[in-house]
């Protein structure tokens, strides 16, 4: 397979710290229900999804607190809302399967990045997740540090 075959992600924001505070078991691609001008917005790349989270409304999947910035070159009249909630479109057994695990005690649905798919769409990539308590935050970053220096000192050795 050449990697022209292979799906291009182009990001549009990305949640970086979704995998120190959080153990992700499943990820899943979402569709994402947008206006215009929050698809302009996003092809500029200043959206931020770090204090967004996952969650059913009326037996709907919906991404709450998600920042896409006003489209500046927009009239003022067709503007949308910076933090309002957006559908996310999944399939009816994928929604169902989510639905359980939510109920679970603990589970948090995380988006982990927004980006174009190779035809253009705007996808959600959710994470199912737990959260990491503090010790369990010091152990990954201890083996964060431990595997840093051990390439380091292969790096050296030759």
């Amino acid at each position: 397979m050449s990697p022209r075959d292979q799906e291009v992600k182009k990001y549009a924001a990305q949640n970086r710290r979704a995998r120190f505070d959080f153990f992700i078991d499943d990820v899943l691609e979402a569709g994402i229900m947008l206006t215009g001008t929050e698809v302009k917005s996003l092809r500029g790349g200043r959206a931020s999804v770090n204090e967004a989270y996952a969650g059913l409304k009326g037996g709907e999947l919906y991404l709450f607190n998600a920042y896409i910035p006003e489209y500046l070159q927009a009239g003022r009249w067709l503007q949308h809302e910076p933090k309002r909630p957006r559908k996310l479109l999944i399939r009816r057994r994928e929604l169902d399967k989510l639905a359980a695990g939510i109920k679970q005690k603990g589970v948090t649905l995380i988006p982990m990045s927004v980006y174009f798919n190779d035809r253009g769409m705007a996808k959600v990539e959710i994470g199912v997740a737990t959260g990491k308590k503090k010790h369990d935050k010091r152990e990954t970053e201890k083996e964060r540090s431990w595997q840093r220096d051990k390439a380091r000192l292969m790096r050296d050795k030759g």
